[in-house]
């Protein structure tokens, strides 16, 4: 029977689709107003506003659902005030809608601030001339910002589009049910449950099949931006500027702020609490704190090193006009993108006892030792459900 004739494979890549497509466009199109409202007001707290943006980044998966639960779940904040006054609405956060929400709250902030970014880099005589013409705010954006949002918009929507498709965490703790699987989740439950090598290595090749197709695809429209920073010497204020514009930009940076600020905040009091001062005097919490350090520390020298190789290899390349091969060797950032979780797991495993070879002498006896568990479960690759559970 061929591939496409699997009704559950049509089921997980389509509703992959269904719930990427939706999550890219609730987190670019109101992206696409909240980037321009902050770019064009000065207000006290800016700074700190886009400093939360970066904080869903490196925000783990599992806390910002536990954050959202809290204030959107069934015994949450909202539900809790719904109920003070009288409402009894039926809703719940599993399902494609709870999945929706976590994404536009873990991408929204992010296409905010590349969008923003963007915005920053217009030369601020682009501004001044504007102002001379004596352009409203409509046609401001239109010839002067637009412009600029629509050179980064296939970058940002590739980039939020494969990281909504390839979402697993998210999909496992508010989906995961049979009408909300995703090709992510079918390859580990394929690797997890089943052991079905081979059921996992066809998902894993359609899912990397459809994700490089749309890299190229976005590589194909995609130009590259020119970078200036006129407009970083210069606090500008939109001229001509009106009452209905500036309500327009608050009812924007306001929602930006609800949709951030409350789950952050659940996530920080809920850590609060008389617990903390012993776990901070735990041993093994200091361990780990500075294992991670050193992982991070390390990983970030030779992601840095290569990534700046990589750089400067394509940049050459361009020079002697071989763009496909420049294009080629820049599309390796893309590919831990497209490479399913279940998978990179698997393979990790495998390769194991070269890992530990090459990196436990940088890590130290810490190190080692993480390998050597590492490799243990490698030896034993189907664990069992109850570590399995410890470790969501």
């Amino acid at each position: 029977m061929p591939l496409w004739h699997d009704p559950y494979l049509r089921h997980v890549t389509g509703f992959s689709f269904t719930q990427a497509l939706l999550s890219t466009l609730l987190s670019v199109v109101p992206a696409i107003p909240v980037a321009y409202a902050l770019s064009r007001r000065q207000f006290r707290g800016k700074a700190l506003l886009l400093r939360l943006f970066a904080m869903t980044l490196v925000l783990p998966v599992l806390v910002a659902v536990f954050g959202l639960l809290a204030i959107y779940g069934n015994n949450g904040l909202l539900m809790h005030c719904l109920h003070a006054q009288g409402w009894q609405p039926d809703l719940s956060l599993y399902g494609l809608q709870g999945i929706l929400l976590a994404h536009v709250f873990l991408n929204l902030p992010l296409a905010t601030r590349l969008l923003h970014q963007s915005l920053e880099g217009i030369p601020y005589q682009q501004h001044q001339l504007a102002t001379h013409l004596g352009l409203s705010s409509g046609q401001q954006f239109r010839f002067v910002a637009w412009p600029r949002l629509r050179q980064q918009l296939p970058h940002v929507i590739g980039l939020v589009f494969m990281l909504c498709f390839t979402s697993f965490a998210v999909i496992m703790a508010l989906g995961g049910g049979p009408q909300a699987t995703t090709i992510e989740l079918a390859i580990y439950q394929a690797l997890r449950y089943d052991f079905d090598l081979a059921g996992g290595a066809i998902l894993a090749l359609w899912q990397m099949l459809l994700c490089g197709s749309l890299v190229l695809i976005t590589q194909r429209f995609a130009k590259p931006l020119a970078t200036s920073h006129a407009s970083a010497l210069h606090t500008r204020s939109p001229q001509f500027d009106s009452l209905a514009s500036r309500c327009w930009d608050s009812v924007w940076i306001g929602f930006a702020v609800l949709l951030v600020l409350p789950p952050l905040l659940a996530v920080v009091m809920a850590g609060l609490n008389p617990q903390t001062l012993h776990q901070l005097q735990t041993p093994a919490l200091w361990q780990a704190v500075g294992q991670s350090l050193r992982i991070a520390v390390l990983a970030a020298l030779l992601a840095f090193a290569g990534g700046v190789a990589i750089l400067l290899t394509s940049r050459q390349w361009r020079l002697h006009r071989q763009r496909w091969a420049a294009d080629g060797l820049e599309l390796i950032g893309t590919i831990i993108l497209i490479t399913p979780a279940g998978a990179q797991y698997r393979h990790f495993l495998v390769a194991a006892p070269v890992y530990r070879c090459l990196l436990g002498g940088l890590l130290g006896r810490g190190g080692r030792q993480c390998l050597d568990g590492t490799a243990l479960c490698a030896q034993n690759p189907e664990p069992t459900d109850a570590a399995h559970g410890s470790a969501l």
